[in-house]
């Protein structure tokens, strides 16, 4: 009897083993604040100089721009671009570009990369900081990676030592506590077309970062969105609402819609693990992720005049997004692949992710379809509002490279910016009063 205790004991404590994956050394967890930045990124520069060292981000605002408002203005805006990659000399920088940013220069012409100065301009708050530190030798990753335990609101893993840790950098990084935007997604079609496929209204709630001095539980819901579209008139009174937990083994993420037409809420799976948009990354369980390493890589950054563009159709040209409002600029990503489980099923057999080494915000993406070709690619337009320790991430476009078309969506810039407000009440995020709000 007692040998049959310690064999059931020995097993279960190798099955721990290998579902818990530990924090790092206290040595190792020294190098922040020293070598690495507090949320784990290289503090010096690169070799050439190209990428400059980390001296704290942007926190200082441009004398234009006014207290308190939601418009901000760039303030790297008088720069000019160091040099251009196009179809011709694409195939020189390839290693440091996405495999869509290559597809696309090499099958538009009119496509164009403008590589500007390099600003290392994300800041968080102070406590923020405080706690991705505290992660680093206490947070702990189980089920394998699935499910996360003792983690404080901030960077989770600043020296990752898996691919699903570094996702989960990404998931849970500090975006601000609630946000508020009137926006605009266009679309063009594969003749070039542009058309306003909605404009509407978004909340966007982060609840673990209403208390940063309590650990996440695996309950949690880290993150929450409402939208209520308002035009055009076909889409007025629609309405969408996602919620992702802490632990998508026992709760996946979730999504309901509201259609005027039916006058009823529903829940729905296809928003929930879809949606093409490099700022998520839905479905974390039904991938393995393998962490594939560090990298130089040019990608779009500061993007203020994108951010904040007035007339949004300008945005929009045949083919893809007009050159002229993308700042691109070279920094270090963190690469993460995620290749679909066997049995699993997502209309994405394989994704690549492109992480700030400065935010954890993915930058960009590559999406390939079951037969392994690229299929779509999209891109997160990064700019830091200063005036809060936020990297805000707001706009995003996908690019369908089998039909040709794409899709840039957040465009706040007409509807007066983005704005960091009071939460909304509790009641105001159950799916049920969607019906109340989303009549026409």
């Amino acid at each position: 009897m007692k040998l049959v205790k310690s064999l059931l004991i020995a097993s279960v404590t190798m099955v721990l083993a290998i579902n818990v994956q530990a924090s790092v050394s206290n040595q190792d967890a020294a190098r922040l604040g020293a070598s690495l930045t507090l949320v784990g990124a290289e503090k010096a520069g690169n070799a050439d100089g190209s990428i400059p060292a980390y001296s704290g981000g942007l926190t200082t605002a441009p004398a234009s721009f006014k207290a308190g408002d939601s418009m901000r203005p760039d303030p790297y805006r008088g720069e000019k671009a160091l040099f251009v990659i196009n179809g011709k000399n694409v195939d020189q920088y390839k290693s440091m570009l996405t495999a869509t940013t290559v597809a696309l220069a090499k099958r538009f012409p009119s496509y164009r990369i403008d590589v500007y100065p390099t600003h290392r301009s994300a800041a968080l708050p102070q406590a923020v900081l405080n706690n991705s530190v505290k992660n680093a030798t206490s947070a702990r990753s189980l089920q394998g990676g699935m499910t996360l335990d003792n983690v404080l609101p901030g960077v989770a893993f600043p020296i990752p030592q898996t691919g699903v840790e570094a996702m989960w950098n990404f998931l849970l990084r500090y975006q601000g506590v609630n946000i508020n935007a009137k926006y605009d997604s266009w679309s063009v079609d594969s003749a070039g077309v542009p058309s306003l496929a909605v404009t509407g209204e978004a909340f966007v709630s982060f609840p673990i970062y209403e208390d940063l001095t309590k650990p996440i539980n695996n309950a949690d819901i880290y993150y929450q969105m409402k939208l209520s579209y308002t035009g055009p008139a076909r889409r007025a009174g629609e309405s969408i609402m996602l919620k992702d937990a802490a632990n998508p083994l026992a709760q996946p993420g979730r999504a309901w819609q509201y259609l005027p037409a039916q006058r009823r809420v529903k829940q729905v799976s296809i928003l929930a693990y879809d949606t093409p948009n490099p700022g998520t990354a839905r479905a974390l369980e039904l991938y393995d992720w393998t962490l594939v390493g560090k990298q130089e890589m040019i990608v779009p950054y500061n993007t203020y005049k994108l951010t904040y563009v007035q007339d949004p159709k300008s945005l929009t040209t045949p083919n893809h997004l007009a050159p002229d409002f993308v700042r691109w600029e070279k920094h270090r990503v963190w690469v993460v692949e995620g290749n679909l489980k066997p049995g699993a099923k997502h209309i994405y057999q394989k994704r690549r992710f492109y992480l700030d080494e400065d935010s954890w915000a993915a930058l960009a993406s590559d999406q390939y379809d079951t037969s392994g070709q690229l299929f779509r690619g999209s891109f997160a337009f990064l700019s830091q509002s200063y005036d809060q320790r936020v990297p805000d991430a707001t706009p995003f476009m996908t690019y369908d490279l089998a039909r040709g078309t794409y899709n840039i969506n957040g465009v706040v810039g007409p509807h007066g910016g983005i704005k960091y407000t009071e939460a909304l009440s509790k009641a105001q995020w159950c799916p049920e009063t969607m019906a109340g709000a989303g009549i026409r």
